[in-house]
């Protein structure tokens, strides 16, 4: 019986990875550059590709790091702060919480950057335990995040129900033992989620009883 909901963050609470691409873009249309949306397959892991390094190789010449890193972060976050959280979400933290199901999160980013957004959209009390980055060794497509997050429930994976939106993470929930549900974000949509248990285009396309029925038949 599922016991807990573990919720990645990027791309599946709040639309942050279509902003990324979009930050990264524009920094290349400063030198008439293009930066081709496949590389950005490995996005929700650690696996995501060095911009600055492509476009020095685009250029033919070093670029300044920093400055350069600085600014796309900048815009970054503008484009992520004008985004609301992602339909469903809300209605199915606050349904677990009716349910008396325990709620988690488990990110390949940073704990900085994951509590500092669900704080600024009101949502970080609903999250029992949180692990990022900071909190493992090896993040997704490891399953070490979720592993980390069932001990601090201290729960058997087949109690637990994860979402996600990218390849990464619902490999990451499957070698970790738990059920998985997936809900592709802009960036990740094209993509095989068959080794999910089942796939949804949006949280509010089911509501999180019915959905419990499917997955636990």
């Amino acid at each position: 019986m599922i016991r807990a909901l573990i919720f990645d963050f990027d791309g599946l609470i709040l639309e942050t990875e279509l902003p990324y691409y979009q930050s990264v873009r524009e920094l290349y249309q400063q030198y008439q550059c293009e930066v081709p949306p496949e590389l950005f397959q490995g996005i929700g892991s650690a696996d995501l590709f060095d911009p600055y390094e492509y476009l020095a190789r685009q250029l033919g010449h070093p670029v300044d790091r920093q400055r350069l890193s600085q600014e796309r972060r900048q815009r970054h976050f503008e484009l992520v702060t004008a985004n609301p959280v992602l339909p469903g979400v809300p209605d199915y933290l606050k349904e677990a919480k009716r349910m008396g199901l325990r709620v988690g999160l488990a990110s390949s980013s940073s704990r900085e950057w994951v509590t500092g957004h669900l704080s600024r959209v009101g949502l970080l009390s609903f999250f029992e335990v949180i692990r990022c980055a900071d909190d493992v060794t090896r993040t997704k497509p490891d399953p070490e995040l979720f592993r980390a997050v069932l001990t601090a429930f201290q729960l058997e994976p087949d109690q637990a129900l994860v979402f996600e939106d990218s390849l990464n993470g619902v490999s990451a929930a499957r070698q970790a033992g738990t059920f998985c549900v997936a809900v592709p974000s802009h960036l990740t949509r094209q993509f095989d989620f068959s080794q999910a248990h089942l796939r949804l285009n949006s949280l509010a396309d089911l509501p999180l009883r019915e959905l419990l029925v499917r997955i636990q038949g």
